[in-house]
């Protein structure tokens, strides 16, 4: 599976490019699947749902399946998280995994960037950052830059980088 990041600090517009992103790929016929890294407690069940009770009561893995989607939590119950290449390993094969988050692994990435935050750019840091998607103008960062709304021309970028 090829794979691709999308970074960035909070509020610099990642999720609405990952959206914008797969859209225009699976739309040319390339199969995406995706990862988002939640810095915080999440959780994706309700109270009272069986599956909540399920998990309330000590089950590791709980998978729920219905004629339209199936899905499966694990839950750590005190281990350490997995590192991205386990929760890859997971995944169904694909053409292309889309990561949101995650910019401290090894992966190539665009970051995205909204001028409003007022955060640095965390390219000139970081060599596995190969382009910026950004509503300002960028200069002298040694990678490609984007307009942040381009989805377009950052969807052939990423494609070009995978070689798909």
């Amino acid at each position: 599976m090829r794979i691709f990041g999308v970074v960035g600090w909070k509020n610099a517009g990642k999720t609405g490019l990952m959206e914008r992103l797969v859209s225009e790929i699976s739309g040319r016929g390339i199969t995406v699947s995706t990862v988002k890294h939640a810095h915080h407690s999440f959780d994706v069940d309700q109270p009272g749902k069986d599956s909540f009770r399920h998990r309330e009561a000590g089950a590791t893995e709980v998978l729920l399946s219905s004629g339209k989607r199936w899905a499966l939590m694990h839950e750590l119950r005190g281990e350490a998280e997995p590192p991205l290449s386990d929760l890859l390993a997971r995944l169904s094969p694909v053409d292309l995994v889309l990561v949101e988050g995650y910019k401290r692994d090894e992966h190539p990435k665009v970051e995205a960037h909204r001028q409003e935050t007022g955060n640095p750019l965390i390219a000139p840091e970081d060599p596995t950052i190969k382009a910026i998607a950004a509503d300002c103008a960028v200069e002298g960062v040694g990678v490609p830059v984007f307009d942040l709304n381009d989805t377009r021309a950052v969807a052939d970028f990423i494609l070009r980088e995978v070689g798909l």
